[in-house]
């Protein structure tokens, strides 16, 4: 009888603490992090800033896949098809809020086929030229666009994304008249405005500051409701003239919907304690970026709001796919 009891607690005590025991060894192999952008691009700079630190966290390497392609929704798309296990995630971002309003046809619905986690930063957008083009203002920009309809290129990291409908909104609120070149990635639109072949762009500050600091393209001006210390010389757009405009840039780290909540609570809170590391607040502060964090629910939230202002901007400012 007494064999029979402790048979019976041991299976109670298996019964009841196994799942705990699963979750509490979370991570057991590495984590796949789907960044549906290319390497070079800003999403892939912080995405990987982040993974170093959440790896030395979770004890666990980080493997950085990028996927880019139609504004960042192929790599959307592996994310909502993932298993829900917690070994696949990607930057949620401004992007995936703005293409979905964009893109015709997705495979993925934004609002039930993702799990939030936690949000990392927030930054803005630089508006920058080819070291040819004769202006240095963003008011010497908006003149020579009018005294030019159709002749300036703006190139983009592709259709859908923050800097191309960043640019949209730009030229509704100043009648300039431009046209969309859209490349696959931002690091190709990057190379194509260096290289002449495009006259301006906006795109996120860590792909693009490195830039105009080496004097290989001309900062115009920030999307942000301030300036930046990464960039304190450049103005607002807003401040330089086109008041109302205001671009901000934001990160995070989203799964497909159904990981686990025991999961899903600890990625977010080294997520949290990643975002208070020294190295990665230096890291960040030098490219314009700010921690953000606060929890899956607020991040949830705050995505459901971004889309739906998004959603607005893309109707008002007649954003098609070209």
């Amino acid at each position: 009888m007494r064999r029979f009891l402790l048979a019976l607690a041991l299976i109670a005590v298996l019964l009841g603490f196994a799942p705990t025991s699963a979750f509490a060894q979370y991570p057991t192999k590495p984590i796949r992090f789907i960044v549906p952008w290319g390497p070079g691009s800003g999403p892939d700079v912080t995405s990987r800033i982040v993974a170093t630190e959440l790896s030395a966290r979770l004890g666990q390497q980080i493997v950085i896949d990028n996927r880019p392609g139609a504004g960042g929704t192929v790599g959307m798309a592996l994310i909502a098809r993932a298993a829900p296990d917690g070994y696949t995630v990607g930057p949620g971002n401004i992007g995936q809020t703005i293409s979905y309003s964009v893109i015709p046809n997705v495979s993925y619905d934004l609002n039930k086929d993702f799990q939030s986690i936690g949000r990392t930063l927030v930054s803005a957008n630089v508006l920058a030229v080819r070291l040819s083009l004769p202006v240095k203002s963003v008011q010497e920009l908006i003149v020579y666009a009018k005294n030019n309809p159709g002749n300036l290129l703006y190139g983009s990291p592709g259709n859908g994304t923050s800097p191309h409908v960043g640019m949209e909104l730009f030229k509704l609120m100043t009648g300039a008249q431009m046209v969309h070149v859209p490349y696959k990635d931002a690091q190709q639109a990057i190379t194509g405005l260096v290289a002449g072949q495009v006259d301006l762009l906006f795109d996120n500050m860590p792909a693009i500051v490195p830039h105009v600091r080496a004097g290989r393209v001309r900062g115009l001006a920030v999307t942000g409701p301030r300036r930046s210390p990464a960039v304190p010389e450049l103005p607002t757009v807003a401040e330089a003239g086109v008041t109302g405009f205001e671009v901000i840039t934001w990160a995070g780290v989203i799964g497909p919907r159904g990981i686990p909540k025991d999961i899903v609570a600890r990625l977010n809170a080294e997520i949290n304690s990643a975002l208070m590391s020294p190295a990665l607040k230096e890291k960040f502060a030098g490219l314009g970026l700010e921690p953000a964090g606060g929890t899956p629910e607020e991040f949830d939230t705050f995505i459901k709001k971004e889309a739906a202002k998004w959603a607005d901007v893309v109707k008002r400012a007649r954003v098609r796919v070209d």
